[in-house]
């Protein structure tokens, strides 16, 4: 199944390769920043479209349209058809297709595909994680040496300070930050070792379904940032970090 799915990753993926005028395609979803595009929209049906042929007792959730009803029982995909619709309307080539599948409310598998890079990022529960058919592990430097990424919520003004507060406080205690605009591209730098923690204050579940899942079969770790596990029903703030990193280095 595994292979299925990635494959239609792949499939569905093409949309955002061959995407054309997409400024004449933006809607404003309301909030800052927030867009969508009838590329996003495409990628979804399409992407639902071919896992439901791969597992046609899955239920769906995923970013556009109403299609955002969590469900626990039997199988659920999480799905971002573009992470980071930013950086694709401005052409910035650092956006990708993330798809997560549960059972009974339990992360099973995860892949995350940036076309721009021909990065393919999988996990499956108990069996690793993979970067294009190669094993890949979290970074064990600590945060002293550690290069940080961040989101800065931007949809939602009230965590603005407190996240650039959070950033000048790790800018502090690693070597620098990066801001790439997607978080499931992020998620998955951590899990191949490219950088040692991430943060953003306030994400959707589809932001970091499949991630989360590659980070910890990579052997990172992630949490809410209310110090919780995560949760797949609603929204929530996420830190995930590598295996030089504990808890007891962070600040929330």
């Amino acid at each position: 199944m595994l292979e299925k799915i990635k494959k239609a990753v792949l499939e569905s993926s093409k949309i955002m390769l061959e995407a054309e005028n997409i400024l004449d395609t933006i809607e404003d979803k309301g909030g800052h920043a927030n867009f969508v595009t009838k590329y996003d929209k495409r990628v979804q049906e399409d992407i639902f479209k071919r896992l439901g042929e791969i597992l046609p007792e899955a239920k769906f959730m995923g970013e556009e349209e109403d299609a955002q009803i969590f469900c626990d029982k039997g199988y659920l995909f999480i799905i971002d058809p573009i992470d980071g619709t930013t950086n694709f309307i401005k052409n910035y080539k650092a956006s990708c297709l993330s798809v997560g599948l549960l059972k009974d409310g339990e992360p099973i598998l995860g892949v995350v595909y940036n076309p721009y890079r021909e990065e393919m990022f999988y996990a499956q529960k108990g069996q690793g994680a993979y970067l294009n058919g190669k094993p890949i592990h979290v970074s064990k430097e600590p945060l002293a040496n550690g290069l940080i990424l961040l989101g800065t919520s931007p949809y939602y003004e009230e965590l603005w300070k407190r996240a650039f507060e959070l950033a000048y406080y790790y800018f502090t205690k690693g070597l620098d930050l990066r801001r790439s605009g997607s978080a499931a591209i992020d998620l998955c730098d951590i899990a191949c070792g490219r950088a040692e923690l991430f943060f953003e204050l306030k994400l959707s579940p589809w932001d970091y379904a499949a991630g989360a899942l590659i980070v910890k079969e990579a052997g990172g770790q992630v949490i809410g940032a209310d110090e919780k596990p995560l949760q797949f029903a609603k929204q929530q703030g996420v830190f995930a970090f590598g295996s030089g990193i504990s808890v007891k280095d962070l600040k929330f």
